[in-house]
């Protein structure tokens, strides 16, 4: 079967290598690199894709401009309100993504520039090693615009830092100082902004030099358990959100979102 080489694949993704190093960029700058309906579609291919990529070792994946991912995009959103049964798609995209992930045995390094909010977060918090610069923000507001964090975020945040503070920022969906999350072991590194490239080209540097083979499969079985965790809770958490897609509080929020005003929920 011919493929199209990985270069060549995507819309809104920039695949570039640099050796055994491949870099996977979420490429909308001017929307804060926020997924729409074609970076959603894409990043649940991109890393089975990049899984059986025979020239790469070791994946970054970071965002163009200034933020990491700012989560989804509110026109798609206003879609997905408008068209409920459209919601199906964004949920089996979201289990592959962060299923795709667990599964990928190369080593996987987020190079986190910017904020990285809602699904970004997601993006983030689901690599192996995260590097954050520190002037960026991570945080998962799903619940500041009515949405349930159903794409991953009530998985992976106990495992980091445990029920109880994952619970409090799930909740109020407040976004940490990368320092701060650092420092609570949500992510691994916070380092100044200059200093971004240099920490992330020295570590991938380190496993590309290492044994190839031994790293990946210690990184399989360390995702072991964390696979049947995950797993267990996507689909109730993706039905959730599935079905704060169709309240009041998510129009609103919407709403208030475009028209640049704080919103007004009432619990419907």
């Amino acid at each position: 079967m011919r493929q199209v080489p990985l270069e060549e694949r995507y819309e809104t993704l920039t695949i570039t290598r640099e050796g055994r190093l491949l870099t996977i960029t979420m490429n909308r700058p001017d929307a804060l690199n926020a997924a729409d309906a074609v970076l959603h579609e894409e990043l649940a291919h991109v890393f089975y894709d990049v899984a059986v990529d025979p020239d790469s070792d070791v994946i970054v994946l970071t965002g163009a401009g200034r933020a990491f991912s700012a989560g989804g995009d509110i026109p798609w959103m206003q879609t997905a309100i408008d068209r409920p049964d459209s919601f199906e798609q964004t949920a089996r995209e979201a289990k592959r993504i962060v299923f795709s992930m667990l599964d990928l045995e190369k080593p996987l390094v987020a190079r986190v520039n910017g904020h990285a909010t809602g699904l970004g977060a997601t993006l983030a918090l689901f690599c192996d090693v995260i590097f954050a610069a520190d002037t960026a923000k991570i945080g998962d507001p799903h619940v500041s615009i009515g949405f349930v964090a159903g794409d991953g975020g009530p998985a992976i945040w106990p495992q980091l830092i445990g029920y109880a503070r994952a619970k409090e920022y799930l909740m109020t969906g407040d976004l940490l100082p990368a320092r701060k999350a650092a420092e609570i072991g949500l992510i691994n590194h916070a380092v100044p902004p200059e200093e971004l490239d240099a920490a992330v080209a020295a570590f991938t540097g380190k496993l590309l030099a290492g044994a190839t083979k031994a790293i990946r499969w210690s990184k399989t079985v360390t995702n072991i358990e964390l696979k049947r965790i995950v797993h267990g809770v996507m689909d109730a958490s993706v039905a959730y959100e599935a079905l704060s897609n169709r309240t009041e509080d998510h129009q609103e929020a919407v709403n208030a979102f475009r028209a640049k005003r704080k919103p007004t929920f009432t619990g419907r």
